[in-house]
């Protein structure tokens, strides 16, 4: 297919969509796709079905993606076009990021129909593990989005997707629905949600939220959406657990039953990066009679250094293992510092206040001081390491005057292969991100799902970002082959009876050589690897050179260790000063 007139099948006359952001006055049906490419088009549907005429200007287009389509598949081609939009375009997007949609749609459990009212991309209702007749809901303010998510969800699953545009707060598409699962990454601090219009609207069980409450709105909009005992996952701001303003919700939440857990994240889980962000789960009161107790945890230990996001795994286990204790006997054993189960009874005075730091016992002061010891140690041999590898001193010689050639020239005469990555996803395995690259830190990313391969890396890859300007080359070691290659990023693989790749990683992050290889945009720098430039050298030379280099890379290493445990000794130390653990003599 060339475009999304054969993706739905579209066979019906359809009036224009309501724009981005408007109610839809007549809440007509949503359109419905069922994979692969069966749909039955409503009055509005989420996805319209371009004039011939309007196609004509986007011809040459159309006919890239359709070769590019018969050579990968269609839904290979949409994911990888959409892929290249979403990083040109990063500001008009709040993405959800693909480990935290897997860990919410966990924590819903197995659903027959999910609804999602803020779809986005599609990044929540993508995750949830497919079932026999599973029936997905989606709606988005944003017409585009809404017909992106169902057409996402329509190559990738054979469920029936039913996807409507509007303002899901004051025109509800699904009003009648009552689903098993509600997964939910709202808008965050909106004043114009439609506190003015909707103020005795019967969704509003626990309370009619405040202007400053957009948040507690999408809270009952995704419980008044639920049949009896669903579960609905939803991504919170902090303060959404704390301000005054809502602190009669969640008295009432917390009274019925209907609120169950509160997870912090650690920060830089989700954007906005800056701030922990929290993962409300929530029952609707059914036949289950309410809970006493409502499980609170804390995951921040788990951030990770610089970009590289938090550690997802350890988040995954220390979120699911709590919840699923919780969940069977409605109470959890004390976990200092990471997780228990408080008395609802407890959290009901004047605040209200349910951000799990606040409630959890800090960790073992015994462990704690043990860890900072370790850390000192630690330290201390990785300064003594520094020391020993710190390059001696140099001596002047003449500037040599060497035939060169390039990149490019090596990859045409076949000393080495040239990759791109990013195109590609493999979910379990790890990627690693330019950032990645950048800091010298392990795998953290991850890609689209694809069913094309990803490019895996290994040892004696030379891998290189091609964007910011930084003249950095890393040669991927054990630890890290067999990671995917990420976005922005280029793998040289030399050929070893040629090329030493430690010599080429080491030439290829010359300043003057960067330089003479960049071109620059009005924001970004972006770096032409093909035009890199290294001498031509003998094998045995090349070696003299690597071995240099190498002793360089360690060095480097060294100190970026260094840095890290330097500021977490720093941090101990002043955490245990202040708590008491740690006396000041």
């Amino acid at each position: 297919t060339t475009g999304p007139a054969p993706a739905t099948g579209s066979t019906h006359p359809a009036g224009p969509a309501p724009a981005a952001g408007q109610a839809n006055p007549a809440a007509p049906a949503p359109a419905v796709a069922t994979a692969p490419a069966v749909a039955t088009v409503a009055t509005v549907p989420a996805i319209r079905v371009p004039a011939g005429d309007r196609l004509l200007a986007s011809a040459p287009l159309l006919r890239g993606a359709a070769e590019l389509a018969a050579e990968t598949g269609a839904r290979q081609t949409f994911e990888f076009l959409l892929g290249r939009h979403l990083d040109a375009n990063p500001r008009q997007y709040t993405l959800t990021p693909a480990e935290l949609a897997r860990l919410m749609a966990d924590l819903a459990g197995p659903a027959r129909t999910v609804l999602d009212p803020a779809c986005g991309t599609g990044a929540l209702l993508r995750a949830v593990d497919p079932r026999p007749g599973q029936e997905l809901y989606a709606q988005d303010s944003s017409a585009d989005l809404a017909a992106l998510t169902a057409l996402r969800l329509a190559l990738r699953s054979r469920a029936t997707v039913r996807a409507a545009a509007g303002d899901t707060l004051r025109g509800d598409a699904h009003p009648g629905l009552r689903a098993d699962a509600v997964l939910c990454h709202p808008p965050f601090n909106e004043r114009n949600w439609g506190h003015d219009e909707l103020a005795y609207d019967p969704r509003w069980e626990y309370g009619f939220p405040a202007r400053t409450e957009s948040e507690l709105a999408w809270v009952q909009h995704a419980l008044a959406r639920l049949a009896d005992d669903g579960t609905a996952v939803l991504l919170m701001p902090p303060a959404a657990a704390s301000r005054r303003s809502g602190r009669r919700i969640r008295a009432d939440l917390l009274r019925r039953g209907a609120l169950r857990a509160v997870f912090a994240l650690p920060v830089g889980a989700a954007p906005p990066y800056n701030i922990p962000l929290h993962l409300w789960v929530l029952r609707r009161p059914g036949r289950t009679p309410a809970a006493p107790e409502v499980l609170l945890a804390d995951t921040g230990r788990f951030a990770g250094e610089a970009r590289g996001g938090p550690d997802w795994q350890a988040v995954r286990d220390a979120v699911l293992d709590t919840w699923r204790a919780f969940a069977r006997g409605g109470r959890s054993a004390e976990r200092p510092g990471l997780a228990r189960s408080v008395p609802v009874i407890q959290l009901l005075d004047d605040d209200v206040d349910l951000a799990p730091a606040r409630h959890l016992p800090p960790s073992t002061p015994a462990d704690g001081v043990e860890q900072l010891t370790a850390v000192r140690e630690r330290l201390g041999a990785t300064l003594r390491l520094t020391a020993d590898l710190t390059p001696p001193p140099a001596e002047p010689v003449p500037p040599a005057r060497r035939p060169l050639t390039t990149v490019g020239e090596l990859a045409r005469g076949g000393a080495l292969v040239l990759r791109t990555g990013g195109t590609g996803g493999h979910t379990r395995v790890p990627v690693l991100t330019d950032h990645d690259v950048l800091a010298g830190t392990a795998p953290s990313g991850s890609l689209p799902e694809s069913d094309e391969e990803a490019v895996l890396t290994e040892p004696g890859d030379v891998v290189l970002p091609v964007l910011g300007g930084g003249s950095v080359a890393r040669v991927i070691d054990g630890a890290t082959g067999g990671a995917a290659l990420g976005r922005n990023l280029v793998l040289l693989r030399p050929d070893p009876a040629a090329l030493d790749p430690w010599f080429l990683a080491g030439f290829l992050r010359g300043t003057a050589n960067h330089r003479q290889a960049s071109s620059y945009a009005s924001t970004a720098t972006r770096l032409d690897v093909r035009r890199l430039q290294l001498p031509r050298l003998p094998l045995d030379e090349q070696l003299r050179y690597g071995a240099r280099f190498r002793a360089l890379d360690e060095f480097e290493r060294a100190l970026r260790h260094a840095s890290r445990l330097g500021e977490q000794l720093v941090r101990g130390m002043y955490d245990g000063l202040t708590d008491g653990t740690v006396a000041p003599d």
